[in-house]
């Protein structure tokens, strides 16, 4: 399944005003939620194992308590994000990124923009110095407090 059909997956369900809908298949399990208890949605994406094996499958951790730094990447400084959405390197299709590996920041730069139920949320920087790694690739969602950048503050 693409992003982009879970996307429109997630649209179609919040318009159809149902509070649960769960779709499985071979690769991947979703399950998304809405409701008027909830201010928005929440969607939860677990890939299932590609092993066709009897035994459970690992658990895995919510995004922002997977380690992310290794001995060498304790210097940087990880820049999360605030909120759950889509992560956009570019305010738009036409535009140049807002940031590159080796782009020197400061703060206030906007690095990313994050899309929450329609709105595009601009990431600025709380922190001065070189990005020296993207965590997340382009169009995909995030979760809140996942790492989104490793940014070198020497």
């Amino acid at each position: 399944m693409e992003l982009k059909d879970i996307q429109n997956l997630i649209k179609f369900v919040t318009k159809s005003g149902a509070s649960e809908v769960k779709l499985e298949m071979e690769d991947v399990k979703i399950t998304i939620r809405t409701g008027a208890h909830n201010k928005g949605e929440t969607t939860f994406i677990q890939q299932m194992p590609h092993a066709a094996t009897n035994a459970p499958a690992p658990a895995t951790l919510p995004a922002a308590e997977a380690p992310v730094e290794s001995n060498e990447d304790s210097k940087f400084i990880t820049v999360k994000s605030p909120i759950i959405g889509t992560f956009y390197r570019k305010p738009s299709p036409d535009k140049p990124l807002f940031v590159e590996v080796g782009t020197v920041i400061g703060e206030g730069d906007v690095l990313c923009v994050i899309e929450a139920m329609k709105l595009f949320n601009e990431i600025e920087s709380e922190v001065s110095g070189k990005i020296v790694k993207i965590l997340v690739d382009d169009a995909s969602p995030v979760e809140f407090d996942q790492p989104l950048f490793l940014v070198d503050p020497s």
